[in-house]
């Protein structure tokens, strides 16, 4: 081996090590003797792509692949940020910048595309569930820590960041320029239905939204509504405490869920019949833009048998994350416990699989921005276009169908 490469294969060996035994960091019961057996066989892999490979390897993309890969492979929400990105990281962490209003994950190793917040410079570009970013500013997403990119996705009210994006329903990639601005997180919408079915739409949980929500339902019941529709698709930013709080609303007792990881012990979310604000019958909407505090809420109704979930399944994630700072200055962002539903599922692992699957109406690819609603306001649906919210109320009415019953 040459010397660039023993320094190479050293560092990437040391890191790994690191990485297989972060465990024992966070205080896994691993046997660390496993770790090494893997590490043996990560070494010899190297060792052949040095010695085998058709051509003279990119060690330092390997070596990115590799750990992002590896973080990817347990916790798509997870980052390893290099020394300097990582002093970025929490220089920026806390700032009150201007953004696009996009959620993000990892996805086969390029950034993907969670949710657009309504009302958004990337809702209003039509972006949506799915869709994956291809690069950032002219740089390949490509085993780009999810953490950075975030971070390349904030700055100044009125500039632009320049996106290549695969859409979902396009093959081939194209330009998107946004200019980020202060986005409004989307309030609580209702109407009363025919039938006096009240609809509420919950699409972000910051603080506060469940009392948001408790006066909307109450507001409902005084217009006359005897069954409930609660729209959770697309909601995809908020905490879990939040869709706690939500989840309660509709519930006097039982378990809502419960938190545990390696380091942290199991905490119990228990509904209190104090915090109840309805007993009306309830559907509650799902789609995969669906996602972490409204994953929990949709979870705890779905088993506790409280309400029926109609739509589609849910994105998965409803964790807790931290950073773990490593020796060289360098971290990792990781999940260190995860939420489960009443039933014991993960619900990063299994997401939420509704009572009744109905495939929800994509968006347009492109929305004309001259008649995009507010910002902050939620996308607009008309009832006789919405093949889930027909089949919420046909539901409500009738109640589940004979194979969802099965």
């Amino acid at each position: 081996m040459n010397r660039r490469f023993n320094v190479i294969f050293v560092t990437v060996s040391t890191v790994l090590v690191g990485m297989l035994l972060v465990g024992s960091v966070l205080g896994r019961a691993a046997n660390p003797e496993d770790a090494y057996k893997h590490l043996a066989v990560f070494t010899e892999v190297l060792s052949r792509i040095k010695s085998d490979y058709v051509e003279e390897p990119d060690l330092k993309g390997v070596t990115a692949g590799a750990i992002n890969g590896l973080l990817e492979a347990i916790d798509p929400y997870a980052s390893y940020l290099s020394a300097d990105q990582y002093k970025q990281y929490l220089k920026q962490k806390d700032q009150k910048r201007a953004d696009v209003g996009l959620v993000l994950s990892k996805r086969f190793g390029y950034i993907g595309v969670v949710d657009a917040v309504a009302g958004s410079p990337s809702w209003k570009a039509g972006l949506n569930t799915g869709d994956m970013i291809e690069s950032i500013q002219g740089v390949a997403t490509r085993d780009m820590p999810l953490a950075y990119a975030e971070m390349l996705m904030k700055g100044d009210a009125g500039s632009t960041v320049e996106l290549t994006v695969l859409r979902v329903r396009r093959p081939e990639p194209s330009k998107v320029t946004l200019t980020r601005a202060n986005v409004k997180l989307p309030g609580i919408q209702t109407k009363l239905l025919p039938d006096q079915v009240g609809l509420i739409a919950v699409q972000s949980l910051e603080a506060g939204r469940a009392k948001d929500a408790e006066s909307a339902l109450a507001s409902l019941e005084k217009q006359g509504a005897k069954k409930l529709i609660l729209d959770l698709r697309d909601c995809a930013i908020g905490s879990a405490e939040e869709g706690v709080a939500l989840a309660n609303l509709f519930l006097d007792k039982g378990l809502i869920t419960y938190l545990q990881g390696q380091r942290v012990m199991r905490q119990n979310f228990e509904a209190s019949s104090a915090k109840q604000a309805t007993k009306l019958p309830v559907a509650v909407l799902t789609n995969r833009g669906t996602a972490g505090g409204a994953e929990i809420a949709a979870a705890a109704l779905r088993d506790s048998k409280r309400g029926y979930t109609v739509g589609e399944r849910t994105y998965g994630d409803a964790a807790m994350r931290k950073a773990v700072t490593l020796e060289d200055g360098s971290a990792i962002i990781l999940a260190v416990a995860k939420y489960y539903s009443p039933s014991g599922k993960s619900i990063q692992d299994n997401a939420v699989v509704p009572d009744v699957a109905v495939a929800d109406t994509p968006e347009p690819s492109e929305t004309d921005e001259e008649n995009a609603p507010e910002p902050g306001e939620p996308k607009p649906r008309s009832v006789s276009d919405d093949a889930v919210l027909k089949k919420a109320l046909d539901v409500l009415t009738n109640g589940l169908p004979k194979i969802a019953k099965n």
